[in-house]
């Protein structure tokens, strides 16, 4: 295991020095107080020498309430020292998947116009349509290239998941050019793909599955990571990347440029995998199960003052102990699937099968036993991912560069709720994995995948991801607020003070206007010549603008800079916002205040009608609107439709 310095908490809760420190100040500022404080500026240290690093760290799936600051019992001591000299942000929102929010991460704008209109390409009706590549498009910006040219060092370590082919490699169906080496990244090491079979390598020979630097890697193979005369001699991704990433910042150190260093993290993300001491760190934490866990996180949230007190949680799906059946036609040809545009009222009914979820009470023993054991395991790769981000931050700190690094931290998108069994009964998997010589494996380096509760290895389920997502409601995949919303941390260059958590709406898109704005780089503005369509009349460079020589979407996230400096803000943007993943879709009220969603059925009302929410006094999503604002959410709709023309958006015939 990569070895630093290792920033530990108090057995199960918070250190009374990290966690008072961190977020003591969010108890004086939560709601309404906030709103009417006095803004005032970030206290500096000392006037920033030169154009400030910046240092981007994103988790993979890790839920809303899984850190400390946000009111978790994991273990994150080195995340609560960053709150302490930062701030957290408590409306950030990110798309439903992975590849959609760094689509947009990476770009700046809206993920349907530049190639992941859905995750990966798509083969319904939408197969072939321009925004559906299923990789960063031609159209698209890169945030590491405008930074680059701009006089930035740029180096990435982790997960990438935005094409998959090195320039020239155009074997199968791959588009060759799609790494990150190819999108401005002076020195990357990444996963391409969305997951990894195990986190701890053991890549066959001529995988293709990692590249650094432009070329195929394989981790776990004779004088590689990992593998036989390799260094180090046992691969973990976390422990590895960060290794990586501190090794590429050391390369340049010494040149005086600033760098832009993208922390890609693959966990929490499935399979569930952790080295110990981290494995075994959590045993017993969880045996009380879903709903105590839970209650106690929202307790502490309430108290920290990132949620306020008189906030209704959202309750969880309810029971479901048989599978709710999918409709008559479901799968046959002449189906017409309910969406967000066909309703029953148009003949539209047909919907998928639902899925068993349990309650805690409703578990056997063994049952109990195993899924404790997948909580214990992924708050032991959480605890895992904040040394880690300690190791980053403390190396900054060794070298005289943390106070002129603008630091964020954040999840990729909500907790993931994919219960892997995909409707059918899990009683039978979690009662094998309860068993001896079974149950001592879980989390531990098996090799090659083994079927443990998923094909590609071992996950947590819906409950557990209700229990991330506390007190929103739904997850991954979903519109829903635990599947968009994030935790997310910030510290601003020369920042050594806390401010109270930053409440208005932000996005991810605005992330990567704000890596421009402090690193004083002007995005492209020059619109692109029109590009008439003969057959259609449309101008096939609408809206976008030139960057040498290549006609593409401009930036349209907001910079944070100027709001973050002050401890009270007025909103981030005035105008709507809509997205769309996977048929779900909602649509945000100008002022911030309305949600507009539609989810599909079974899991969304099986009367396929738009739900409406009240985020300003309903942030759970417990109480539906739609009804008594009929003429509201007909407004909201309409401007959703008008979003999708806007970005090329295509609701799918069949939401999945």
């Amino acid at each position: 295991m990569a070895t630093g310095k290792h920033f530990s908490a108090g057995e199960h809760g918070f250190t009374v020095a990290a966690l008072t420190v961190a977020v003591g100040l969010a108890l004086s500022a939560c709601g309404s107080d906030q709103e009417a404080a006095v803004a005032q500026p970030v206290e500096q240290e000392s006037k920033a020498p030169q154009r400030p690093n910046i240092l981007y760290i994103m988790a993979d799936d890790l839920g809303y309430s899984d850190i400390q600051a946000f009111g978790g019992e994991i273990e994150t001591p080195n995340l609560n020292a960053l709150v302490s000299d930062g701030r957290i942000l408590t409306n950030h929102h990110t798309g439903t998947v992975s590849a959609i929010t760094r689509s947009m991460l990476i770009s700046g704008t809206d993920h349907h116009l530049v190639g992941e209109g859905t995750m990966g390409a798509p083969q319904d009706e939408r197969k072939g349509l321009p925004g559906y590549e299923g990789y960063l498009n031609d159209s698209a910006l890169s945030v590491a290239q405008l930074l680059k040219d701009g006089g930035y060092h740029t180096y990435i370590a982790g997960k990438w998941h935005l094409g998959s082919a090195l320039a020239g490699d155009t074997a199968g169906a791959l588009v060759s050019g799609k790494t990150p080496d190819q999108w401005g990244f002076e020195r990357s090491f990444t996963l391409l793909g969305g997951a990894a079979v195990n986190h701890f390598g053991h890549e066959p020979a001529g995988s293709k599955n990692y590249t650094e630097d432009g070329k195929y890697v394989q981790p776990g193979q004779p004088g590689q990571p990992g593998g036989a005369g390799g260094s180090p001699a046992q691969f973990y991704s976390t422990d590895f990347f960060t290794d990586k990433l501190i090794s590429y910042i050391d390369s340049n150190r010494k040149d005086g440029k600033p760098f832009f260093a993208y922390a890609a993290y693959t966990s929490p993300h499935w399979p569930l995998q952790v080295p110990e001491p981290w494995l075994s760190k959590y045993k017993g934490r969880y045996d009380g199960g879903y709903g105590a866990i839970r209650q106690e996180r929202i307790a502490r949230m309430q108290a920290l003052g990132v949620i306020s007190g008189n906030l209704t949680p959202n309750a969880g799906l309810p029971e479901t102990l048989t599978a709710s059946p999918a409709t008559p036609n479901n799968g046959k040809p002449n189906a017409k699937y309910i969406n967000a545009l066909n309703s029953p009222a148009g003949g539209y009914v047909d919907y998928d099968a639902g899925s068993v979820i349990k309650s805690w009470s409703s578990l056997s023993a063994d049952e109990k036993k195993s899924q404790a054991r997948y909580m214990e395991i992924y708050a032991g790769m959480v605890s895992n991912l904040d040394w880690n981000i300690g190791r980053l931050i403390q190396h900054l700190k060794d070298t005289g560069q943390y106070e002129n690094t603008f630091i964020m931290f954040q999840s990729d998108n909500g907790a993931e709720g994919w219960a892997m069994d995909s409707g059918e009964d899990p009683t039978a998997t979690d009662i094998a994995n309860a068993q001896p010589g079974t149950y001592e494996k879980l989390g531990t380096d098996y090799g090659r995948p083994q079927t443990i509760r998923f094909p590609f290895g071992l996950t947590y389920g819906t409950r557990w991801a209700e229990v991330s997502a506390a007190p929103l409601g739904l997850y991954k995949s979903t519109m829903g607020e635990g599947g968009i919303s994030v935790p997310a941390i910030v510290k601003l260059p020369g920042q050594a003070k806390s401010l109270p958590p930053f409440t208005r709406f932000t996005h991810v898109t605005d992330n990567t206007a704000t890596f421009l704005a402090l690193a004083g780089v002007q995005a492209p503005s020059k619109p692109a010549a029109a590009q008439i369509d003969p057959k259609t009349g449309v101008d096939k460079n609408k809206g976008k603008v030139v960057y040498q020589g290549r006609n593409v979407y401009p930036v349209t996230g907001h910079s944070l800079v100027e709001a973050l400096k002050v401890a009270a803000s007025g909103p981030v943007r005035n105008t709507p916002f809509g997205e769309e993943s996977y048929g779900h879709a909602m649509l945000l009220s100008a002022d911030g205040r309305w949600k507009a969603r539609w989810t599909a059925p079974p899991l969304g009302p099986v009367d396929g009608h738009w739900e409406l929410f009240d985020l300003e006094n309903d942030r759970g999503e417990t109480r539906d609107q739609s009804a008594a604002q009929p003429q509201l959410l007909s407004q909201l709709i309409e401007q959703w439709k008008a979003y999708m023309a806007s970005v090329g958006g295509v609701e799918p015939l069949r939401p999945r």
